[in-house]
């Protein structure tokens, strides 16, 4: 089973993290064979680039001009090898008939003649991977090192250590983090259930729960499948990630200056997590504002009007969001968590690293600049638009916000890292919109516009997110995906 997802993956550019479970779910595998399979899955994955190296020292044909189906067996027997307490003797032999099974007889003495180098290599390095890869010194070149140790293609390396200051130590951190299966995430939509129902339904259906530490609204799972609770069933609660959770929460909580016009617009709304908790946000506000949630593309706009389904105050549309159907200066807030790398999510998406190129940022960098610009458009005066990534590569974070607000002398930038510092401190534990969510979904100034957010000092104390104005969290730090938000207000045109 753990082929099929490696070639899936290969041969049609399947999703491992929407793939597995499926095919697990129909297995009638014991839970320990399934987190066996997804361990070899998952890792065989995260790990491609490092397994590809090995194999390499092991044979004089390379790898990547080995037939896909007999390489990816082999990636699997690699990776028993290195990273699981399988014997080498019954990790080289599975894999054998895995090849013979699947390739046929002929790649059979091959695969046994590779595997058994893999295995000798392994057993006198003590696995270590630095000697297996020939990685260069750390003191000498740090960026190869951590590319060859923690498994990740160089240039992702570059720009994680560029986001984090160039501080190595923290860059080693946060790559370790990518290759830690990440607990499940839950959010209790407001109005709809509470954290404390939604915690109460996860001890009665036996899942190991407890409280996010930074979101209000989230509930985080030790293992167990979410599906079975009544409440994500109804839509009441969903799997989102915490990170994911703060962005709206923060776009919510940030004050606008003069009336409002009663409308907040998801720009980019697929899949709908974000819209469904700013709307449940926002009908919680003194005012009852409204949520247009927009999305090109059919079958996402489809997920997002479930996500919205009988809540009211809240519209889909299918359109771009840079050509958005409302008229310039006609909304208070606008929420943009662009098309990304989803560099910030990789250890959801554990083939991910190996499949994004520079290239693709190089790509995607016009487009992210294009729909902030179209956000900034779209808000009125002394309005406020969120622009989100779930990425943290500087390119397409601050990058993009700097070169947008610098051509555009009505946006100023507000300070993301005390309005996250300030949502993931309310409590709401009986379910209500957070205090600060509340009143900034009001009209009118609040006094926080007047210090520490619209100064851009930051304090960011307890989500130890610097000194601002962006917002960048960690999966090492915070345990969420790596997401990025800025938040700009717009002054007089």
């Amino acid at each position: 089973m753990a082929w099929e997802v490696l070639r899936a993956v290969d041969e049609r550019g399947a999703y491992a993290n929407l793939l597995l479970p499926s095919m697990l779910a129909g297995s009638g595998l014991s839970t320990r064979d399934r987190g066996f399979v997804t361990e070899l899955a998952y890792g065989a994955l995260r790990a491609q680039g490092t397994l590809d190296g090995m194999l390499d020292t092991a044979t004089s044909r390379p790898v990547a001009g080995i037939d896909p189906p007999l390489r990816d067996a082999l990636r699997l027997g690699a990776y028993q090898l290195l990273r699981t307490r399988v014997p080498a003797r019954a990790a080289v032999a599975t894999t054998v008939d895995l090849v013979r099974a699947t390739s046929g007889e002929r790649p059979v003495r091959f695969a046994n003649a590779v595997l058994r180098r893999v295995a000798a290599r392994v057993s006198e390095t003590g696995g270590d991977l630095a000697q297996l890869l020939d990685a260069p010194p750390f003191a000498t070149d740090p960026i190869g090192h951590l590319t060859a140790v923690c498994t990740h293609p160089r240039w992702i390396v570059e720009a994680v250590a560029e986001a984090l200051d160039g501080d190595l130590d923290e860059t080693r951190a946060a790559l370790v983090a990518n290759d830690i299966r990440p607990s499940t995430h839950l959010v209790a939509r407001p109005g709809r259930i509470t954290r404390d129902d939604l915690l109460a339904e996860c001890v009665e259906a036996g899942l190991d729960a407890h409280p996010g530490p930074w979101s209000p609204y989230a509930v985080r799972l030790d293992g167990g499948d979410p599906g079975r609770l009544p409440s994500v069933a109804s839509g009441a609660a969903a799997v989102q990630d915490e990170g994911s959770q703060l962005v709206a929460l923060a776009l919510a909580a940030t004050p606008t200056v003069g009336p409002d016009r009663g409308l907040t617009v998801d720009l980019c709304a697929g899949p709908g997590g974000k819209a469904a908790l700013l709307a449940g946000l926002l009908a919680g506000g003194p005012d009852g504002a409204g949520l247009l949630a927009l999305e090109p593309r059919m079958t996402r706009a489809a997920l997002v009007a479930r996500s919205l389904e009988g809540m009211a105050g809240a519209w889909v549309a299918r359109a771009d969001g840079r050509a958005a159907p409302l008229a310039p200066a006609s909304v208070d807030r606008v929420l943009v968590d662009v098309p990304c790398t989803g560099l910030g999510a990789l250890r959801r998406r554990p083939e991910a690293r190996w499949r994004r190129t520079p290239e693709d940022v190089a790509a995607l960098v016009p487009l992210q600049r294009a729909l902030l610009v179209a956000a900034a458009d779209l808000v009125r005066p002394g309005g406020v638009v969120a622009y989100a990534t779930c990425s943290p590569h500087p390119a397409e974070t601050s990058e993009v916000v700097r070169q947008v607000a610098g051509q555009r002398p009505e946006l100023s930038l507000l300070d993301a890292t005390r309005v996250l510092t300030d949502v993931s401190g309310s409590d709401v534990s009986g379910g209500d919109a957070p205090g600060s969510g509340v009143t900034g979904a009001g009209n009118g100034t609040d006094s926080r516009a007047e210090t520490g957010a619209e100064t851009g000092v930051g304090v960011g104390t307890g989500l130890g997110l610097g000194d601002g104005p962006f917002g960048q969290l960690w999966p090492h730090r915070h345990g969420t995906d790596a997401m990025f938000v800025a938040l700009l207000r717009v002054g007089p045109r």
